[in-house]
């Protein structure tokens, strides 16, 4: 992820450089620490702030991923919406008539 950040042409793109640099912050928060479970209060808040900003970043660019997608790509949207990991029971296999 690191030589991501190096690529001048991703720098023009913000809201992805905010992303990985919002993936790069909680996955140090997260290896910094021991047992969650024993962590104070003030700490799982503080971690859960980093969670929530990387996964609001992280779905902001997967929309704009598929927008483009059903534009540009219908072919590659279709494969995207069947196999979606955030719908239960996500398959490949077209439904349809038999």
């Amino acid at each position: 992820m690191i030589r991501l950040l190096e690529n001048p042409v991703l720098l023009e793109h913000g809201e992805f450089t905010d992303l990985i640099w919002a993936l790069f912050h909680l996955e140090e928060e997260l290896s910094a620490r021991g047992a969650l479970d024993q962590a104070p209060a003030a700490d799982l808040r503080h971690l859960a702030q980093d969670v929530d900003r990387a996964l609001r970043r992280l779905l902001v660019q997967r929309l704009e991923h598929l927008i483009h997608l059903r534009q540009d790509y219908p072919f590659l949207f279709s494969f995207e919406a069947r196999t979606n990991p955030l719908r239960a029971g996500a398959k490949a296999e077209i439904p349809g008539q038999q």
